[in-house]
């Protein structure tokens, strides 16, 4: 399976653009949600990887799309 998964910040914000590309690249299911991306819980974001198999592939428009936050870690 080839899973979308889209997320704009806001509620007034438009999913469609996300959409269409992701569509575009064939995916089989789309997960969306209206949630900023600094949120740890994002429920259409756990929906998707609790469905998630070995084997299938998850497609976002772009990597902000995860997320906001970047833990910097030194070694």
């Amino acid at each position: 399976m080839i899973y979308g998964y889209a997320r704009v910040s806001t509620a007034d914000q438009n999913l469609d653009r996300q959409k269409d590309a992701l569509y575009k690249y064939g995916i089989d299911e789309l997960f969306c949600e209206k949630m900023s991306g600094a949120k740890k819980q994002r429920p259409e974001l756990d929906r998707l990887l609790k469905v998630v198999e070995s084997g299938d592939t998850i497609v976002i428009e772009s990597l902000s799309r995860l997320g906001r936050s970047v833990i910097k870690q030194y070694f």
